[in-house]
Parts: C-alpha cells; structure tokens; sequence
C-alpha cells in the first residue's frame, strides 16, 4: 500500500512524514517488529524509536525485511541522558546506527535537556558534526523548554530541525509552539492522544481524554473514534505526531484520518479542553542519567501512561 501521509519540510529542506508510528514500551523482537510490518503495510513511512526503548534493533529488523525502498522511510532515534556529551554521544549514535543496521539516520534527536547536567551544548556539536558527514539528514531535539533552546540556538551553528515534545488537546503548550514557529523548528507531539492511560487525564483529576464527551460526540459526527478525532486535531495545526500501538487493528485505526476535515468549530471545541497541566514529566526537573535498569526505571515513572 502506498502512504498517503503528507509530509512537512523541515528548515533544512528535508521532509517528514506527518504522520508515523511512535514504538515507546513496544518489546524488542517479534512484538515490535510485527508492529513495525504491520504499519509499513498500512501506509506508515515514519517510525520513531530511541536508544534507550531497547527495540532499534527490532525495528531494523522490520526495515530489512521490507520491500519498501529505504529512501520512502523516515527513522528517527534519539541519544539517551546518560550517553550526553562530546565523545559518548558519537559513540552512542554509532551503536545505534549498528544496532538499527542502517547507513545513516533520518533524524536523531537528544532526549531530554537535563539543564543541571548541562551537557546538551556538548551533545549538540557532535551531533552537527555527524550531520555534516551525512550520517543524519536532520537533527533536533525533545523535550526543550523556551529557555533551553534559546541557549542552544545562540550556541548551535545548525538550526534544531524539529522539537519532540508532550502534547494532547489537554496539554497543547501553546506559547511553546509559537515559539518554536517564530524560529523555523517544527513540533512533532508524544503522547499524542493523551496515552491510553489517559497522560493528561492522570496529572489533570479529568476523566481519560478519549471518554471526553465532545471528543465523542464529534466522533460519532464523523464515523471516526475519538482517537482519531484528536489525531485530526493534530494534522490540522499543523504539527507531527507519532501515536504509539503494537496493535494492528489500531495501528490501520491511527493512520485512516485522511478522508475528513474537523470544522474551525470542532477544532475549537478541543482546544477548550485544555487543562495546562503535564502528564509526564518536566523537562526542567527530569534528569536520570543512569543506564542501570533504566527501562524498568521509566517503566516506573510512567506507570500510569502508555504511549
């Protein structure tokens, strides 16, 4: 099946689909390489994955096996807190090149600023040095804040690409976005649809973001679930989004939301659901940098969302 995702151009030309598959908590193996297959055959060209999900290989696995040309995919990766810095940063990349048996990366991206430990400057030049090589067609950042990317922008002789940031009509960081906008750097949402834990539910006292009652009213108006209401939502202003599922049927659910067009009403109907309040953590506080058990340490932290 061809994809019929549109893609956005990114401030150095490159273009990412707007839609792709998020592989966060999906096991390394068959449950993410199935994943993986089964999104590739829906019309899925992006996949987002991260060194420490512990599943690039999984999804290299997936890509290999593919009759898709590798230049119709888009993989993104990210260097984890505690590979930060000059030196570990390209070590850390390389394995994950080996590790996802590519020749280069689409985009990589660092993780979390982690501000005290204030290595991302570090992180940031090696980074740009492997984008000059070519190894990587884009690269950016998650989880920064106005002020880190300030910081960055003022020191950084390449332009973060994209920032990767939590984001639901709960969550919709507003003032972030627009400055994001105003410089050229495109957001791409995790936790898209609030996490089937309900993200900006749990941190809010709401009920689940896809019980919201507009949500499925406006659904029901459509013939489309409240989960791809909100995934329309997102199209609409303009931003990526990665919904994570190891689950065909929803995975073919998460990418059919091409054939309709939420009204200006409706999209202000779920902007009004914002709350103003993080599901996951903040980006000013959260600074594990360790890789001892670190996925049963995130598994930990985010008990309650899945992404």
């Amino acid at each position: 099946m061809s994809s019929k995702v549109p893609h956005i151009t990114l401030n150095n030309g490159i273009t990412i689909p707007q839609l792709g598959l998020g592989v966060w908590q999906a096991q390394d193996g068959d449950e993410v390489e199935q994943a993986v297959t089964a999104a590739i055959s829906a019309g899925y060209r992006s996949f987002d994955t991260a060194a420490v999900y512990g599943n690039e290989a999984g999804v290299g696995q997936a890509i290999a096996k593919s009759s898709v040309d590798r230049k119709e995919l888009f993989i993104t990766s990210k260097v984890w807190n505690s590979d930060q810095g000059y030196e570990s940063t390209m070590k850390a990349f390389d394995h994950s090149l080996k590790l996802l048996g590519l020749d280069y990366i689409d985009m990589y991206l660092i993780h979390w600023p982690m501000p005290k430990t204030a290595k991302y400057l570090e992180t940031w030049k090696a980074m740009e040095e492997l984008y000059n090589a070519g190894k990587i067609k884009a690269i950016g950042v998650c989880n920064f804040q106005i002020p880190h990317l300030q910081n960055l922008i003022r020191h950084a002789k390449v332009l973060p690409v994209l920032n990767q940031i939590e984001l639901h009509p709960y969550f919709p960081q507003q003032k972030l976005r627009q400055f994001c906008k105003d410089n050229g750097i495109a957001i791409e949402s995790w936790s898209p649809i609030g996490g089937s834990g309900g993200a900006g539910a749990r941190a809010s006292a709401e009920i689940p973001l896809l019980l919201q009652p507009d949500l499925v009213s406006i659904g029901k108006t459509y013939g489309k679930t409240p989960a791809q209401i909100v995934i329309r939502w997102h199209l609409q202003h303009d931003l990526i989004v990665i919904p994570k599922s190891v689950h065909e049927d929803r995975i073919k659910e998460n990418i059919d939301v091409f054939d309709f067009h939420l009204s200006v009403h409706d999209m202000e109907s779920i902007d009004a659901l914002e709350t103003g309040v993080r599901g996951g953590p903040n980006p000013d506080e959260f600074e594990i940098n360790v890789k001892t058990s670190l996925i049963q340490r995130l598994h930990k932290i985010f008990k309650k969302i899945k992404f």
